[in-house]
């Protein structure tokens, strides 16, 4: 982890273990911390580049018992090509705009978020969530966030991705989009926008947060090759097969 000058002590704590959300039989169980006061966005940066994720004001990585499934990850921007496939999912999103809003949550977005999670994650813990739950998802961060919106012509939303800006790269923190648009892809159309203004930006990195080979819902993340995984050893190549510990 990096060394950071802090102006006051910071505590960390772990979890109880609850059932994981993305492999069957398992514990899940996480180390966290509150990003709050004055060096809330330096301790931020430090902790996301040693593998912590955000949530609201919390930092957070697993610590599952007999567990290492989870592993962070990040896109290495300068070396990314898309391949045929992702080239076709940009042409088919050529007609949305992107734009950058602040990360205020409106009745518009959590429509379209509450779609989603009916449409991927019903049953889940985020699809019980009313609009104040969404609000505080969205609003409160102690870093740099902002979303991004994406419409059609019409102007209708079609996606949003709430993302953390960081002096590295970006980090997606969540997408959701519209689950009828099954054809556009929406999800990955996001990723790659992001890799795109990341480069724009001169920023090295995309953050993608936990990359879990065992499960659908986080495997995907190894197509944006090349990646980077956090382990022992620190930031090395993703070994899709291999020990990433």
């Amino acid at each position: 982890m990096d060394h950071i000058p802090l102006k006051r002590p910071h505590f960390f704590f772990t979890t109880a273990p609850l059932p994981c959300p993305y492999i069957a039989g398992r514990l899940e169980r996480k180390i966290v911390t509150e990003l709050s006061g004055p060096d809330a966005e330096v301790l931020h940066e430090a902790l996301s580049r040693a593998g912590f994720r955000r949530s609201h004001s919390i930092a957070y990585t697993p610590a599952c018992p007999g567990c290492n499934a989870c592993v962070a990850v990040r896109i290495l921007v300068g070396d990314f090509r898309p391949n045929r496939t992702m080239r076709r999912v940009s042409r088919a999103n050529e007609d949305l705009q992107a734009r950058r809003v602040p990360s205020r949550a409106t009745a518009e977005q959590y429509r379209l978020f509450a779609r989603y999670q009916e449409s991927r994650h019903a049953g889940g813990d985020m699809a019980l969530m009313g609009f104040y739950d969404y609000r505080s998802m969205v609003e409160d961060s102690p870093v740099e966030t902002y979303m991004v919106e994406f419409r059609g012509a019409d102007t209708v939303l079609q996606a949003v991705v709430l993302t953390d800006r960081m002096t590295d790269g970006l980090s997606a923190v969540y997408s959701f989009f519209d689950p009828a648009a099954e054809r556009r892809s929406l999800g990955t159309y996001m990723i790659l926008w992001l890799i795109d203004e990341a480069r724009k930006l001169n920023l090295p990195f995309v953050y993608l947060g936990y990359w879990i080979n065992e499960s659908p819902k986080m495997a995907y993340k190894a197509r944006f090759a090349p990646l980077e995984a956090f382990g022992s050893g620190g930031w090395r190549p993703l070994d899709v097969d291999g020990d990433n510990t």
